[in-house]
């Protein structure tokens, strides 16, 4: 199926379910025990109702901003997401190709099938953060994070809501079994062996992250590396306000496309929460549920900065690689300009609070 066919992101989901094996696809697709969080990061988008504006001059939207100082040229990024090489055998350097074509920002994944360095050679003018899990030993983190700054990615996220591995229902029975020739592109054979990480299925389940970090492992962080550290997964005023006291450079709220704690919130129900809390003094950006180019604007309406979207990249990239990655981009990009005219908003500054209705609408017929 052609990129014409495709007209929004739930058939790129429907056109990838049917191009990957079915350990895979439950794997990309699945969530935590009862899928709650899962099904409501979606939902909740398409409970809140939009307040157009009208006869504003929209003859030339720009959806162009600037994220920790670069510029961009719309605020949707890419959130990390494991193991890209199973959708396509390019993997993260044709996800990594494809956002620096459509200047915006990729996050690639400490569990990447391809490497930083590839990324980098591949994409050398993209925008880059490196998403860490702390992994024991630590000292493995503090080599990556050397790699990192020599590979020119620009920002550390530093993912705070996986201590442990959630119970994932739907994939249990087909668990995923990375295959012998899938590489993880930033931890090399040799640091398997070396370390307690200890082998590839252990990193994949989750077994070699460290539970013991805390908040004071910011600190430690910021010693090791001079690169923005970004927290993700805040989902409370109070984590956000710890986040900020410890040095977080910017916050990501996100319950792990509800991967993690089954019945936690959909994000953007907290968002607003946490936008008040943070007062302005860092960005604050939202992944988690984001299919239209509305949903965008209601994120940005309701105090972020970006928004990153996970599932769709896999999805594009599964349909038709680097191709498939840009189109969806582009896709979102485009709804989110369309709905912005469509509300009276000429710039991402125009976008204010006041576009999402209070409450509910009721008929007084």
């Amino acid at each position: 199926m052609t990129g014409k066919s495709l007209v929004c992101l739930k058939d790129y989901e429907s056109e990838a379910k049917k191009i990957l094996p079915r350990m895979t696809w439950l794997y990309y697709s699945c969530g935590a025990d009862e899928e709650l969080t899962l099904k409501e990061n979606e939902l909740a988008y398409k409970r809140l109702k939009l307040r157009p504006s009208f006869l504003r001059d929209v003859s030339n939207v720009d959806v162009s901003t600037k994220i920790l100082g670069h510029s961009v040229d719309s605020p949707i990024c890419i959130a990390p997401s494991a193991y890209h090489c199973l959708a396509h055998q390019d993997g993260e350097v044709a996800t990594a190709k494809a956002a620096a074509k459509m200047k915006s920002i990729y996050t690639m994944s400490t569990f990447a099938t391809r490497s930083m360095e590839e990324a980098t050679k591949e994409a050398p003018t993209g925008i880059k953060w490196l998403q860490c899990y702390v992994l024991k030993p630590r000292r493995f983190i503090e080599e990556t994070l050397k790699r990192a700054v020599a590979a020119n990615f620009k920002a550390v996220v530093l993912t705070v809501d996986q201590p442990v591995a959630a119970n994932h229902r739907a994939s249990a029975i087909d668990r995923l079994i990375l295959p012998p020739h899938l590489k993880l592109g930033n931890i090399d054979e040799e640091t398997l062996r070396r370390t307690v990480l200890g082998s590839r299925d252990k990193v994949h389940t989750g077994g070699a992250i460290d539970a013991s970090l805390t908040w004071k492992d910011i600190a430690w962080l910021k010693e090791v590396t001079n690169l923005p550290v970004i927290v993700k997964g805040i989902l409370t005023a109070e984590d956000a306000e710890l986040a900020i006291e410890h040095g977080a450079s910017a916050i990501i709220v996100s319950n792990h496309g509800g991967r993690q704690l089954d019945t936690s919130p959909a994000t953007i129900e907290v968002l607003p929460e946490i936008v008040t809390a943070v007062r302005g003094r860092v960005e604050v950006y939202v992944d988690g549920g984001i299919r239209t180019g509305t949903d965008v604007l209601k994120a940005l309406a309701l105090g972020a900065k970006a928004v990153l979207i996970g599932r769709p990249v896999l999805w594009g990239l599964a349909c038709n690689g680097e191709q498939g990655v840009e189109d969806v981009l582009k896709m979102l990009k485009d709804e989110l300009s369309t709905a912005m005219a469509l509300s009276g908003c000429q710039r991402i500054s125009d976008i204010k609070p006041k576009l999402i209705a209070k409450g509910e609408y009721f008929s007084k017929l």
